[in-house]
């Protein structure tokens, strides 16, 4: 198992995993990634047998994160493995480089967020480490 920086090279590769994620159109995710190398942004991959398993996308905000007092936060902006290769610690270990790559970035806090009914990823929060801040319900209205 091998924990890489995603670049140009493996955007591809590694956008197929993503829009499982994210149910998106592969350009649309592949258009955002390309944009995401140039700036405060790193995605990480896990490759195992030259397959990508899965991967993690973090990224320093300068901006207000609830329940953090420090700037830049580190950001955890999305995760995916693979279904075969899920509670076998790769997400930990990604998680674990990511850190690294914020500490050595400025950022002394870690913060992320799901939707209140996935369950699945707020457990999985929690088993990382994370502990939950606030519940938040938002609105929005056409003017």
């Amino acid at each position: 198992m091998l924990i890489k920086q995603m670049t140009k090279k493996e955007t591809e590769r590694v956008s197929t995993l993503a829009s499982m994620l994210y149910h998106s159109d592969i350009n649309e995710i592949i258009d955002d990634f390309n944009k995401l190398l140039n700036n405060d942004n790193i995605v990480l991959y896990i490759e195992q047998n030259n397959e990508i398993i899965g991967f993690a996308h973090f990224s320093k905000r300068n901006d207000y994160v609830e329940g953090t007092s420090s700037n830049p936060v580190l950001y955890l902006e999305g995760i995916y493995i693979n279904e075969v290769y899920r509670n076998k610690g790769y997400a930990k270990k990604i998680v674990q480089e990511g850190i690294k790559w914020g500490k050595a970035n400025g950022c002394k806090e870690f913060a992320s967020d799901c939707e209140e009914e996935n369950t699945q990823s707020i457990e999985f929060h929690k088993k990382i480490g994370f502990e939950e801040v606030n519940r938040v319900v938002c609105f929005t209205k056409k003017i």
